[in-house]
């Protein structure tokens, strides 16, 4: 009859870890099988398990959140804000360039909205898979501008606080500068990109009340549709900047 010899360095990979989350819960099972069990020292481990699976979570989603850095790109800013002529990016292009990226390494974002006394509360909360979470909240008062309600003056203090919350979560920069190959890391078309850019300085354009407003909104979309290279997108508003305003200098 042979013997076989396993050597040392053998043995020790040969013997499985037991993880210490299951051998926690398998005292705890016990403990709770006994009658005679000590209802504090039974707390105790329970507190004791829980702590360590929240640091299990914490960190997965440290490693996730260090993983998904790397791949979040600079926002362009494809808007133009009417009342100050800068260009921004908005919530909607934030949300379709990084949702796809938070998915592939188990995030997600969700938001609550609080109306307080002259003030809206935005709180942001990010979710991993694993159960970390963590949030941070930006209080602002109510966007009341030119020809806003009140509930449209909520719902764009709103958008705003989501925007700058969500960019705070996340670690999200935006830019003047566009990166074709990231904004279009998720599969979006970057012509339907341009043109929704165009679009919506149209609807400024549109929307300007003064000669003044008109100017500034044109420098801030000039920059837009040069940083994206748009040449028939910066004609169709040049005409139309144009005939807005001949339209408000012929206005009495």
């Amino acid at each position: 009859m042979s013997t076989e010899i396993i050597m040392p360095e053998q043995r020790r990979q040969a013997v499985v870890p037991i993880s210490t989350d299951n051998s926690i819960m398998a005292v705890i099972s016990r403990a709770a099988a006994d009658p005679s069990c000590d209802i504090e020292k039974m707390e105790r481990l329970l507190a004791m398990h829980e702590r360590m699976q929240a640091k299990t979570a914490e960190a997965a989603f440290n490693a996730g959140m260090a993983q998904m850095q790397c791949e979040i790109p600079t926002v362009f800013e494809a808007a133009v804000n009417l009342h100050t002529g800068n260009a921004y990016a908005t919530l909607d292009d934030i949300t379709r360039i990084i949702k796809p990226i938070m998915q592939r390494h188990g995030f997600a974002i969700t938001f609550k909205v609080e109306n307080l006394e002259k003030a809206i509360s935005v709180t942001g909360i990010l979710m991993h898979r694993d159960g970390h979470r963590e949030q941070t909240t930006m209080t602002l008062p109510a966007d009341i501008g030119k020809g806003r309600n009140e509930v449209q003056a909520v719902g764009s203090s709103t958008t705003y606080g989501k925007r700058y919350v969500m960019c705070a979560l996340l670690n999200i920069t935006t830019s003047e500068t566009r990166d074709d190959d990231a904004q279009t890391a998720d599969g979006s078309d970057t012509d339907d990109m341009r043109a929704q850019v165009v679009e919506d300085i149209l609807e400024r354009v549109g929307q300007v009340t003064s000669p003044d407003e008109l100017k500034d909104v044109w420098q801030a979309a000039l920059k837009v549709l040069q940083a994206s290279g748009d040449k028939t997108g910066y004609d169709t508003v040049k005409i139309a900047v144009t005939k807005r305003k001949e339209t408000l200098e012929a206005k009495p």
